[in-house]
């Protein structure tokens, strides 16, 4: 019927993302160049995060294959990217798959993190966590996880007060509006 399914398109666009991923990975390993890669997957993500433009120039299909090549070219130069990560660029532009950046980054992050015995823990607080609790955190997620804990940690006041931690597959929320719902349905349940 000419339909996709949504999570069909995220899978496809995962899947481009693995393979760019692991040419750049390896490319960058047998260079020993994986904190140079570390540090341009660092500069992109703060980019992404920050510039609207870059975003639009991306995702939006407006732009000529030879526009958004010229665009990213000269936006790796600025930034001054090694390389591999320019040429790479340069390749998903030509093949118009700048759109799988994000999950290009990710990836890599993933790679990287593996490669070096880290696990990336997303915790969510109610209010930013300090320094102190942080390592606190990390030490006590090592100690279960059994590999180096690096938060990433983001604030959501609608939790009220508590964590909602998340490493791999587990997640652990322990915040109050958690236990409220919780308590909330419980109360239904008798009434």
């Amino acid at each position: 019927m000419g339909r996709m399914d949504v999570s069909e398109s995220v899978s496809i666009s995962s899947g481009i993302a693995a393979r760019y991923a692991t040419a750049v990975f390896d490319l960058a390993k047998e260079g020993k160049k994986l904190k140079a890669l570390e540090g341009d997957i660092d500069a992109l993500a703060v980019a992404l995060d920050e510039s609207a433009d870059l975003s639009d120039l991306i995702g939006s299909p407006l732009y000529s294959r030879e526009q958004q090549g010229a665009a990213i070219a000269a936006i790796a130069d600025k930034m001054k990217l090694s390389p591999t990560v320019k040429s790479t660029l340069g390749l998903m532009a030509a093949n118009r798959r700048l759109f799988v950046l994000p999950q290009l980054l990710a990836a890599l992050r993933d790679m990287i993190a593996d490669e070096k015995g880290e696990v990336t823990a997303e915790v969510t607080s109610a209010k930013a966590l300090t320094k102190a609790q942080s390592d606190k955190l990390a030490k006590s997620l090592k100690a279960s996880v059994g590999k180096t804990v690096k938060i990433n940690a983001s604030v959501d006041e609608s939790l009220i007060g508590g964590l909602i931690v998340k490493v791999g597959s587990k997640m652990i929320d322990s915040s109050i509006k958690s236990k409220l719902a919780n308590l909330q349905n419980a109360m239904k349940e008798v009434g």
